[in-house]
């Protein structure tokens, strides 16, 4: 199972976390975000992706952060169309769509961007895009009907271990990619503690 670790923000503590060798850092480029980033990405390994995180932004913005950051992914919190993500194929990187989910969530919605994602990503139903703290409702998966892998966020901690194992043997996480992390392994908005990290990386 590979590891997403969102909401990078502080250099020497990027470097750090580098050291843990997760698949994936999200860096949020959301100017509402606490977590938001807009400084200088330390030397990491290449075997660890890039994601830009966005929330409704322009083609243009977006393209942007990919030249300057070097991204080899994006992931869209907003209510980007299928179309929108067409636009964004050229880029030749990664598009990852997200779905906030609560206690039921309507598939179908999924069909219209199978030709244009290359993951979903399935996060928890709140106040906020993204960062709400909290799990939803990982039995609604059960029902997933696409051949095409996703991330699973929300809220994921330590103490969502058991469950999280449980989840893993399920039939419902067959498609599940990678495990993406973020304001449980905190000590502010975009501070990881690297102790937490490790041992959840031991752990999945």
């Amino acid at each position: 199972m590979k590891l997403k670790v969102c909401g990078m923000k502080y250099y020497d503590n990027i470097t750090e976390v580098a050291n843990l060798q997760p698949d994936y850092f999200g860096f949020i480029f959301y100017e509402k975000s606490a977590r938001y980033f807009n400084g200088t990405i330390p030397e990491i390994p290449e075997t660890i992706k890039k994601v830009g995180v966005f929330v409704n932004a322009t083609v243009e913005e977006i393209i942007e952060k990919v030249n300057k950051y070097n991204l080899q992914a994006v992931q869209l919190h907003g209510n980007e169309s299928p179309e929108f993500c067409e636009m964004l194929r050229p880029l030749n990187i990664k598009i990852i769509k997200v779905f906030s989910i609560k206690d039921t969530f309507d598939f179908s919605i999924l069909k219209s961007y199978e030709l244009v994602c290359d993951y979903y990503l399935f996060d928890t139903k709140g106040k906020l895009p993204g960062g709400n703290g909290y799990t939803f409702n990982w039995n609604v998966l059960k029902d997933y009907p696409s051949a095409k892998p996703f991330f699973l966020s929300g809220g994921i901690g330590l103490e969502e271990n058991e469950n999280l194992q449980k989840f893993l043997k399920t039939k419902a996480s067959k498609k599940c990619h990678a495990i993406d992390v973020n304001s449980k392994f905190e000590t502010e908005p975009g501070l990881k503690i690297i102790e937490l990290l490790k041992k959840f990386k031991s752990q999945v």
